[in-house]
């Protein structure tokens, strides 16, 4: 047996060797590809498009840069990115191919077909040289990655010196009460709403099960700092529902 099945990590709730965890993860997300836009839209009430723009906000796209967004899925990030950032380019990787088709169908991507790229790759192993790229990106990703910490050295590497790393990702509330408010909502609703909405229970109970494995906001900044990254900060959106992580290649 490879050390990487004898090591073990979470899916969720379970316990599963770590060599299993993507291939589980890219189960997850080809299932639900076709009604992943439609299922953030109704389990957020549109807020996560109030997120991703707060995002583009603090980030302040330059014209000319050069953006990798990282389990990009079907191109949120970029699409906002690029239709900021005059003459700038963007990559969408992801590990799950269907993410990216139903991407490829959205008209954005029509409309920026010549500065965009779509590319199966794995976040821990991205398929590009050392100091490539000007921004990188990732939404709601990062906590299905098996080693974070790999994902974030990967993102340290591919990062220019000056270039910048910004995570959006849902967090802890510092309120337990609103903590428990909020797991009631997301663990008693959010799988019914898979289960209408994409006809998948079991992905979206895995979805909200990672959210609450997921390190809170100053476990994770530690983690982006060990990689490397420096005056890193984090902004709360929503009381805490989900948090903004900036980090610097210096």
């Amino acid at each position: 047996m490879s050390d990487q099945n004898q090591r073990t990590t979470h899916f969720g709730f379970r316990t599963v060797a770590e060599g299993d965890k993507a291939g589980m993860v890219h189960g997850v997300f080809s299932r639900v590809a076709t009604r992943y836009d439609l299922m953030n839209d109704v389990m957020s009430v549109g807020i996560h498009r109030l997120w991703k723009d707060a995002m583009m906000d603090w980030l302040a796209p330059g014209p000319g840069q050069d953006l990798l967004d990282v389990a990009g899925g079907t191109g949120d990030i970029a699409f906002r990115f690029l239709n900021r950032a005059p003459g700038a380019r963007a990559t969408v990787l992801d590990m799950t191919q269907s993410m990216l088709i139903e991407g490829r169908k959205r008209a954005e991507a029509d409309n920026l077909a010549n500065r965009l790229d779509w590319v199966v790759g794995d976040a821990m192993a991205l398929p590009f040289p050392e100091n490539r790229f000007d921004v990188y990106t990732v939404s709601f990703g990062i906590r299905n990655v098996t080693r974070i910490a790999d994902a974030l050295s990967e993102a340290f590497r591919v990062l220019r010196p000056g270039g910048r790393l910004m995570v959006l990702e849902f967090s802890q509330l510092p309120n337990p009460a609103l903590q428990w408010a909020y797991d009631r909502y997301s663990f008693n609703i959010i799988p019914v709403m898979g289960q209408i909405v994409a006809k998948d229970r079991d992905s979206y109970q895995y979805l909200v099960e990672s959210i609450r494995k997921f390190p809170d906001q100053e476990t994770f900044a530690a983690m982006i700092r060990q990689a490397g990254f420096e005056q890193v900060k984090y902004r709360n959106l929503t009381m805490g529902v989900a948090a903004l992580h900036s980090g610097w290649k210096i």
